[in-house]
């Protein structure tokens, strides 16, 4: 019997999916993996899309995206020259927890604010 067949099992230091549990709990990566869903973007696209994202932020985060095979980086042999990001499979995979995760925010924002502000959350 695998250690992992226990409930709560994927959130053990050395499991796995914990990494993946990671990398869509980041803000900046969830995202930026729904502003790649509709097709490939250059960073500054990127940029504009987000909002509030500084460069530097998003190059880590496009880095790290790329290391951990979710987008492709595709340098284009042109004058200037030209990158564009795109998701992966694994990438376009993730677009639909990213997606569910999106739908509750939007439909459990104001419930969060009023918390935050101490008074009684809607129901």
């Amino acid at each position: 019997m695998s250690s992992f067949n226990r409930p709560g099992d994927v959130f053990l230091a050395d499991c796995p999916a914990r990494l993946a549990v990671e990398i869509l709990s980041d803000k900046w990566s969830v995202v930026t993996i729904y502003a790649l869903g509709n097709g490939p973007r250059r960073h500054g696209e990127l940029k504009a899309l987000i909002g509030g994202i500084s460069s530097k932020m998003l190059t880590q985060t496009l880095r790290r995206l790329q290391h951990h095979g979710l987008v492709r980086r595709q340098a284009f042999a042109e004058v200037p020259p030209r990158v564009e990001y795109a998701l992966t499979g694994l990438g376009e995979s993730a677009l639909e927890p990213v997606g569910v995760l999106s739908r509750w925010a939007e439909h459990n924002g104001d419930a969060i604010l009023a918390a935050q502000e101490g008074g009684a959350a809607p129901l």
